[in-house]
């Protein structure tokens, strides 16, 4: 008698469970969706970019529409900005670069075109160099007219023609110098020689650039007597 009453209530909390109804009303509760309130998020100013860029004077800045052309001295170099961006001239003569429109992708290309704004001033007035230094027993660099000539320890010397618009000179054989106008043809020229022969961390033999800190690892201790 007492397991048939244990039986019938089992089954009654199952059913019930279940959704059936078997004495015990089940509520049927309609499913609402779950709203969050967004908050608009106001994008800062870039510090880098709301900076102005003073222009020296030998050299010459042309503006039409989004594109922008700067001659000088040592060469010329133009960009062509997005829309999220505009270039203004001030009557200081400075260049300021403003976000036409308020939104994240503007508030990215705002600080980006003020740097690739300045290394076009910076780079047609005076100039960058990047410097390497060559480790190794027998590793030397020579110019062998519009080529650069490596010895990095391979069954042959490794030869790279050097770009028109760079320059690349050798000091002592082991410290090569590469210079011109423009900032990332000369970082892109300088990390493909890098890429020859990267410095290894045991002995530290490779090219490597003049201020880079490598990181040195300890070699295999041998037998202890």
């Amino acid at each position: 008698m007492a397991s048939s009453i244990l039986s019938l209530q089992t089954s009654n909390l199952r059913s019930a469970f279940l959704g059936e109804k078997n004495g015990v009303c089940v509520p049927n509760v309609p499913i609402t969706r779950v709203s969050f309130a967004r908050k608009t998020v106001e994008c800062k100013e870039s510090r880098i970019g709301k900076q102005p860029i003073p222009i020296p004077a030998n050299v010459t800045i042309t503006m039409e529409g989004q594109d922008l052309k700067v001659k000088g001295p040592l060469g010329e170099m133009s960009l062509t900005y997005p829309r999220e961006v505009k270039v203004d001239r001030e009557e200081s003569g400075a260049l300021r670069v403003r976000k036409s429109e308020e939104t994240r992708r503007a508030n990215q290309m705002h600080g980006l075109f003020r740097t690739l704004t300045d290394n076009m001033v910076v780079g047609v007035s005076k100039g960058f160099e990047k410097r390497l230094q060559l480790v190794g027993v027998g590793y030397r660099a020579t110019v062998e007219g519009k080529d650069l000539v490596l010895n990095l320890g391979f069954s042959h010397p490794v030869k790279m023609p050097i770009p028109d618009d760079l320059k690349v000179k050798v000091e002592e054989n082991t410290r090569i110098i590469v210079s011109g106008y423009d900032k990332s043809n000369i970082g892109q020229f300088a990390a493909s020689i890098r890429k020859w022969r990267p410095p290894e961390p045991y002995k530290g033999k490779g090219v490597k650039y003049a201020d880079e800190v490598v990181r040195r690892k300890e070699g295999k201790a041998g037998k202890k007597k």
